[in-house]
């Protein structure tokens, strides 16, 4: 007796929409950029149902399971309403539309009818724009980014098609996974261009198709223009001095992996670091990064705002959805009181749209399982919403003081080796004591400054040119005494020395 081949589960969102329609909500509104994948999956949906689909645009109108295609949004909800069948209608791109009264409320006349009926009514576009008219009736429905084994199964049919002997397939499962894994985070057709391209581009597909996988990937990320992919060219052997936090950082290196999951251990949430400007907060982020061998992802919380109602919270979502898809990675907040500075007052100011996107990320703090370690930053503590230092949506608060004696040595050091110089043809104990007060990042400038000299005079660099620079500058600690004593009287008691 054979067995029979096993059913594949159904999608997850078809699980929930299956839920919805079943349950007979008016009106859905499926939030999604990859309409030819959400439209495979809706047909997928009709059949499980039992029940016809048509799909309306503006340019063609209904299909030709439509008796007519009503071009017209408006006579495209008369048709909807008038319908008997047992029917998923889809209208395509219908949020512009809705910026008419008079659409709205032929919208709101359709919900009612469809209330007692075995229609369903869905919008689909990459838009959420909701008139308040019909938010209590519309059910929002995000269709999440393609998952590792969406990827494999897209990747694995590719390759099957391709002409045999002409073009070499390393069909290795471990390529395979880095190859999907380097694709996590982007759409079905990105996804598809990125495989294709890696396939063509010469007569084998291997190991050597990844770099070019993964510069693809950067420059579709950065069309979003919410998410940046950095290099990874820093490590923390760039980082002087934060012994305290280096120790902490290395007893978290192997905290993503399998092997800690059966341990019993949650992957790390995320620091967040507080400190003096100039003092290596942004390198550290860069850092981590890099020692763990984890994807940095900045996110710009300057543009995650726009002039669109409802806009800025998608934004957002949309942002934390693409950094969840590339998990396990690093999610850098760069200044983000700065970001959120006028939550207290964005009722008056916003309509409460800053404070909305603020809940929106306080939220994914606090609820996260995805494995992404936020590592944000901040400068100022006045300007910290009070919400965000509360347990649970980091693991540890560290402040990054000015550093020591010993640490202006080690970051005088790395910098001078930066930059292709032996220190010990340095005076560096006359270095460290000429920069009292000063941050990493005043050192380094102090360096860069003695390297313009001794390239304008046409000699080497020496330690006199250093010595010059400092006497020449005046650092951040005189010029913001009583801003950096405030700074360390709050930590004191409230967050860890890095230092």
């Amino acid at each position: 007796m054979t067995t029979p081949p096993a059913v594949p589960a159904p999608h997850p969102i078809l699980r929930e929409l299956e839920l919805v329609i079943r349950a007979r909500y008016p009106l859905i509104w499926l939030v999604t950029h990859e309409e030819r994948r959400a439209e495979r999956l809706l047909r997928d949906l009709a059949t499980r149902l039992s029940r016809e689909i048509t799909f309306w645009s503006c340019t063609e109108g209904f299909d030709r399971t439509a008796k007519d295609p009503a071009r017209e949004p408006l006579a495209a909800l008369e048709t909807v309403q008038r319908a008997s069948e047992r029917r998923i209608w889809v209208l395509r791109d219908f949020h512009p539309f809705l910026e008419d009264h008079a659409m709205v409320r032929k919208l709101r006349e359709v919900v009612r009818d469809l209330r007692s009926s075995y229609k369903s009514l869905l919008l689909m576009g990459p838009v959420l724009k909701i008139p308040p008219e019909i938010e209590k009736d519309v059910t929002v429905i995000d269709l999440p980014l393609p998952t590792s084994s969406e990827l494999t199964g897209l990747l694995s049919g590719m390759l099957d098609a391709l002409p045999q002997p002409r073009i070499q397939v390393d069909r290795s499962p471990e390529l395979l996974e880095r190859v999907v894994k380097a694709t996590l985070g982007l759409s079905e057709g990105e996804a598809e261009n990125i495989f294709a391209k890696a396939i063509v581009s010469g007569s084998a597909f291997g190991e050597d198709d990844l770099p070019m996988i993964i510069a693809e990937k950067k420059q579709i990320l950065r069309k979003s223009g919410l998410l940046e992919y950095y290099e990874l060219d820093e490590s923390l052997a760039h980082v002087g001095g934060l012994e305290r936090l280096k120790g902490w950082l290395s007893h978290r290196e192997q905290a993503f992996s399998e092997r800690a999951r059966e341990f019993g251990l949650p992957a790390p949430r995320g620091l967040l670091l507080l400190g003096v400007q100039g003092c290596g907060k942004s390198l550290t982020a860069k850092a981590i990064a890099a020692e763990w061998k984890l994807p940095l992802l900045r996110l710009d919380v300057g543009r995650i705002f726009s002039s669109f109602v409802g806009a800025s919270e998608s934004n957002m979502h949309q942002a934390i959805k693409v950094a969840e898809s590339l998990a396990p990675a690093i999610l850098w907040v760069d200044e983000i009181e700065k970001g959120f500075a006028g939550t207290k007052s964005s009722g008056s100011v916003d309509a409460g749209t800053t404070a909305r996107v603020f809940a929106t990320l306080l939220t994914w703090l606090q609820e996260k399982t995805a494995p992404v370690f936020v590592v944000a930053t901040a400068n100022r503590i006045a300007d910290l919403p009070p919400e965000l230092l509360r347990k649970g949506r980091f693991d540890e608060i560290f402040f990054i003081d000015l550093p020591s004696e010993a640490e202006r040595e080690e970051i005088t050091r790395i910098h001078l080796a930066r930059r292709r110089r032996d220190p010990a043809s340095f005076d560096i104990t006359r270095i460290v004591a000429a920069t009292d007060g000063w941050s990493g990042a005043e050192i380094e400038q102090g360096v860069i400054a003695g390297l313009h000299s001794a390239f304008a005079a046409s000699r080497e660099l020496a330690t006199e040119d250093i010595l010059r620079a400092a006497s020449e500058s005046v650092p951040l600690s005189r010029t913001m005494t009583e801003e950096i004593e405030e700074l360390r009287d709050w930590a004191r008691l409230r967050a860890r020395p890095a230092g």
